[in-house]
């Protein structure tokens, strides 16, 4: 059939009445959803999802005369580099400038940890600014080129901080009982202010890098080959193992030239891994396949709530009703997106895209959207709960990167001679991570195929729901292991010196919890950056992979304000009784905390399972839709068809 516009509903078949003489409104739903179908005659692979619809081009905008010699996975390896540098940098960052902040800066430790946590989340939050930016004007190879630049400079800024004295409080006759007992001289607000703002113009950096680069990625793969989606699975992998290994060498190598040259020198060390990054991704540019920008998003999903807000009484049978709106054509209205068929979720929203006589032949763009706009944003709703629900994963990953710190100070991290240091230890959820990935198509996916029959060992959806189950043992046995342990310092005599190592009890048994952490985040992390690319539209993949961002950032703000409530609701200086999170954590109650993020974790857990069964793939409605509308032509007389 060729592609046509839907027409009023004269010349459409008449749909089945009810009893009392009302059009029956699901079967009318359903006709219109399948007459559009027909208007939009794309090809697709049955099961693939709403992937297509895009044309590759070059740097420049103008299409590829030979694709054979752009994308692919040497394309996508001058990709992973910037990522791992940018995550190398980012956990630098978060396992040092705590000590630095508090050894240097003299800021107490309380708010040291704070100030890092809300860097932190800053750098994700602001992800959701790269994302729009990317599909909305630069696309997002210009987007990393512009955000990695500003990366560079606000470690270059940091770096100065670290290294010339001018830019630091005085250091004479201050040793490590007189930072303690917060007797050192504090950084002036000046030099704070410098601190803070170098600081947030990394994470501002991060802002731009963190949502494009796992799409741009993905971008290089051709979405019409039969290995699509294995491509797709692998890519995804990989691209969080290079994660991995920038945040092993941020807790390994970058501590260790801390411990031997200083602050300078590893701040130094991470501005020079962002700037040879920087270097190759620009080499790899002829390489790069590009998606056009689409517009504004947030102007196109402006509109559809608008002229759905117009139309809020309109009926769907009123006389003045014409039809759902559609450009003709095998392309939509929107640059780089490919048509998307109409679904009966969201039904209100339809109404924006209702078009009435009175519209006439030139409608107003805030009063009559095209119906690829409206589902345009019902899919950025529907995906909303999915990422929401591992908030509160982030903030157990958050937790963990500053209070199991704490810990470590209190226990024995030798390991036969050699002894770790203690901002060494969040690496072993790095090495636990890069363990399971290397592992997981050997030994995971056969497993997990015979169980599920899945030929990828398990759904996205699956994937994110065994992580947080995973996190909530991690977090669980955190709580127990935190109660052991306090309870052995109480009894050794260690209550008050609680810098000094317990030589007879291990600072390994913390890798049960961190090894489980990396497990949870193999799964729900991939899982989820996989889902959000497939199930985002064409036009707003890189918002999609900013969801996952933005998760993260309101994790570690959430974990700064539970934090905050805690240390004020279950402290009380007058009775000297100490918070849950008291300075001197062998008199604090970590495991307290523990257990309440498992109680949470257990609920969060809940709320996912009932929106992730809920969920509905694209791909499986676009099934569901083929096979309705096979049958309505089945039914249709003959005479109708015709006419």
């Amino acid at each position: 059939m060729g592609t046509r516009e839907i027409k009023s509903p004269e010349s459409l078949p008449k749909t089945p009445a009810s009893f009392d003489g009302i059009p029956d409104s699901s079967s009318h739903r359903k006709k219109l959803g399948t007459y559009f179908i027909e208007s939009d005659n794309r090809r697709m692979a049955m099961g693939r999802g709403y992937t297509g619809g895009t044309t590759p081009v070059n740097v420049h905008g103008k299409p590829i005369a030979d694709l054979s010699k752009t994308g692919g996975w040497i394309a996508a390896f001058f990709i992973f580099g910037n990522e791992m540098a940018e995550r190398m940098a980012y956990f630098g960052l978060s396992v040092n400038m705590v000590a630095f902040m508090f050894y240097v800066m003299h800021k107490p430790f309380s708010s040291a940890s704070n100030a890092v946590n809300n860097f932190l989340g800053i750098s994700q939050v602001s992800s959701v600014l790269g994302g729009f930016l990317a599909d909305a004007y630069l696309g997002r190879y210009w987007t990393i080129a512009i955000f990695t630049t500003i990366y560079l400079g606000g470690l270059t800024g940091i770096t100065l901080c670290a290294t010339m004295h001018v830019f630091m409080p005085n250091q004479d006759e201050c040793d490590q009982l007189s930072i303690l007992l917060g007797k050192c001289a504090p950084a002036k607000s000046w030099q704070m202010v410098y601190l803070y703002t170098v600081l947030y113009i990394t994470g501002f950096g991060a802002a731009g890098i963190r949502p494009c680069v796992s799409s741009f990625g993905a971008d290089q793969f051709d979405e019409r080959s039969k290995d699509y989606k294995t491509h797709l699975d692998r890519f995804f992998n990989f691209f969080y193992l290079s994660v991995t290994i920038g945040a092993i060498v941020a807790f390994t190598l970058v501590v260790y030239i801390q411990i031997k040259h200083g602050w300078g020198s590893a701040f130094g060390s991470l501005a020079i891994a962002m700037g040879i990054s920087n270097v190759l991704f620009f080499i790899g540019t002829p390489l790069y396949r590009h998606r056009l920008p689409g517009g504004s998003p947030l102007t196109r999903v402006a509109k559809v709530l608008v002229a759905a807000f117009h139309k809020r009484n309109v009926s769907f049978s009123s006389s003045e009703y014409i039809g759902l709106y559609e450009v003709p054509g095998k392309r939509s209205a929107i640059k780089g997106s490919g048509k998307i068929a109409h679904t009966d979720d969201f039904r209100y929203l339809d109404k924006a895209a209702l078009q009435l006589k009175e519209d006439g032949a030139n409608p107003s763009p805030w009063r009559l959207c095209t119906v690829t706009q409206v589902e345009e944003v019902k899919i950025l709703i529907k995906l909303i709960p999915i990422p929401a629900c591992t908030i509160m994963l982030n903030v157990i990953l958050t937790e963990f990167l500053t209070l199991s710190v704490q810990q470590a100070y209190t226990l024995n991290t030798h390991m036969g001679r050699l002894k770790l240091p203690v901002t060494c230890m969040p690496v072993f959820p790095g090495l636990s991570i890069f363990l399971i990935l290397s592992l997981y198509y050997s030994t995971f996916v056969p497993m997990s195929r015979r169980i599920t029959g899945h030929p990828h060992g398990a759904s996205q959806l699956q994937r994110v729901g065994i992580g947080l189950a995973v996190s909530i043992i991690s977090v669980a046995w955190a709580g127990v292991f935190e109660r052991y342990r306090r309870n052995y310092a109480v009894e050794h005599g260690y209550e008050v010196s609680f810098l000094t190592p317990m030589p007879d009890l291990s600072a390994f048994w913390l890798l049960i919890q961190y090894c489980l952490i990396g497990i949870a985040e193999v799964f729900c992390i991939v899982g989820l950056l996989e889902f959000l690319y497939e199930e985002a539209p064409d036009a707003m993949k890189s918002i999609g992979s900013a969801y996952a961002a933005l998760a993260g950032g309101l994790g570690c703000f959430v974990a700064s304000i539970l934090n905050t409530i805690i240390k004020s609701t279950t402290g009380n200086a007058e009775k000297m009784q100490p918070s849950w999170l008291s300075q001197n954590i062998n008199t604090g109650k970590f495991d307290y905390l523990y257990w309440l993020l498992t109680v949470l974790s257990v609920i969060n857990f809940c709320v996912y399972l009932y929106y992730a069964r809920k969920y509905k793939y694209r791909s499986e409605q676009r099934i569901e839709t083929t096979m309705t509308m096979m049958e309505n032509k089945q039914n249709t007389p003959i005479s109708m068809e015709a006419k």
